[in-house]
């Protein structure tokens, strides 16, 4: 019975494991949904210059400001870049911490698989037991019953 005791004190271990390795999922599905947003706001913005940009095209535009245009827009595409960059580390948190979540309710399934078998041995061992027990007593009746009250044959 201390091996149950010791099982089920595992899976309640595992149990906390499984729930911590939910809980830093979701923190990591946070933080890469958060990235992915600033990206979509970079990406965004990026549109928005290119087009009031662009419906300036037939204006006359100094070279200058031209020069500046550019190098804002190569900027903010490396801006971008590096925040792909980061949403693609981001993924793969979010990855790594769908596989500990998974192996954390694999292990958890099989400890409860373990318990319950467990359990059910100890119950069948019980019913053994039992079973002997009322054989024992029926065969002790019978024998009282053939040899008479004073334990003497008729």
């Amino acid at each position: 019975m201390s091996t149950l005791n010791a099982l089920t004190v595992a899976v309640e271990v595992a149990s906390r494991k499984r729930d911590e390795a939910r809980r830093l999922l979701q923190d990591a599905q946070g933080a890469q949904q958060a990235a992915q947003d600033q990206l979509d706001q970079l990406q965004g913005y990026a549109r928005e210059t290119e087009g009031r940009w662009g419906m300036r095209a037939d204006a006359a535009v100094q070279p200058e400001v031209m020069f500046h245009h550019y190098q804002f827009m190569d900027r903010l595409g490396h801006a971008a870049g590096l925040q792909t960059t980061v949403v693609g580390e981001h993924a793969s948190r979010v990855q790594d911490a769908t596989r500990n979540l998974l192996d954390a309710e694999l292990r958890l399934a099989s400890l409860r698989k373990v318990v319950e078998k467990r359990q059910q041995d100890h119950e069948r061992q019980q019913m053994r037991r039992e079973q002997k027990q009322t054989d024992e007593r029926a065969s002790m009746q019978v024998r009282n019953a053939i040899n008479g009250p004073h334990g003497q044959e008729y």
